[in-house]
């Protein structure tokens, strides 16, 4: 960013972030399982089976026409996801430490009842021949965050990542994976079908907010 069900936070990470785990997703390992799913809007979705779950895992690659590290401070900006996230209704930062973030999120799908749940996020860089390269790794921490809340379908499983390569100063490859069970009683197929659709809106999403002028300071930087 799901056993059960799996857009849904992931509905942005669950839908994405629910957005925080696993390794950070490569696109040279389309070949590792992964199956072309669908193309739209610049983004292409591939997605294969989870052993024991009949969920799936989804990896989405598409280009955002910003820095890598201006796209990492839209993933990392978590108090501001309410005002531009899909389905995000609450989100707050429960701890900032260097490279690690926790936050509490909860999303209101409209389909189904409310999902809440705290992810722990981790964050690394490195430099490549173009420039430098963001992963953003996430998983499910509830341990770290408030109790559960009456009406609300605590969300106990999710993994995801974002992987924020330059191809140019101000152009960013970005490979989104997210595999998450939503709870309740969403019937995989259900849950399959509209992860390909939160994906899709989470890339807009991102696309759309790295253009506000408070990101235009590391965009200008190229870094």
């Amino acid at each position: 960013m799901w056993p059960s069900r799996i857009l849904p936070i992931c509905f942005f990470s669950l839908v994405s972030h629910f957005c925080l785990g696993a390794e950070p997703a490569k696109s040279s390992d389309a070949d590792a399982g992964w199956k072309y799913t669908t193309q739209r809007d610049g983004v292409t979705i591939y997605s294969r089976r989870h052993a024991g779950s009949s969920l799936k895992e989804f990896k989405a690659i598409g280009e955002i026409d910003a820095s890598p590290r201006a796209v990492c401070e839209v993933v990392e900006d978590v108090d501001a996801y309410p005002n531009f996230m899909p389905y995000m209704a609450e989100c707050r930062l429960v701890k900032r430490d260097k490279d690690l973030l926790v936050s509490y999120q909860r999303i209101s799908p409209k389909i189904c009842s409310d999902r809440d749940l705290t992810l722990r996020s981790y964050s690394t860089s490195w430099s490549n021949a173009m420039g430098v390269v963001y992963s953003n790794r996430w998983e499910s921490a509830n341990a770290l965050g408030p109790t559960k809340k009456p009406g609300v379908v605590r969300v106990e499983l999710c993994l995801g990542s974002w992987l924020l390569e330059p191809t140019a100063a101000d152009r960013t490859h970005a490979t989104y994976s997210v595999y998450t069970d939503t709870g309740g009683l969403i019937p995989p197929f259900i849950a399959n079908h509209f992860s390909l659709t939160g994906i899709r809106e989470v890339f807009a999403a991102v696309r759309k907010q790295v253009q506000e002028p408070k990101y235009n300071g590391q965009r200008a930087t190229g870094q």
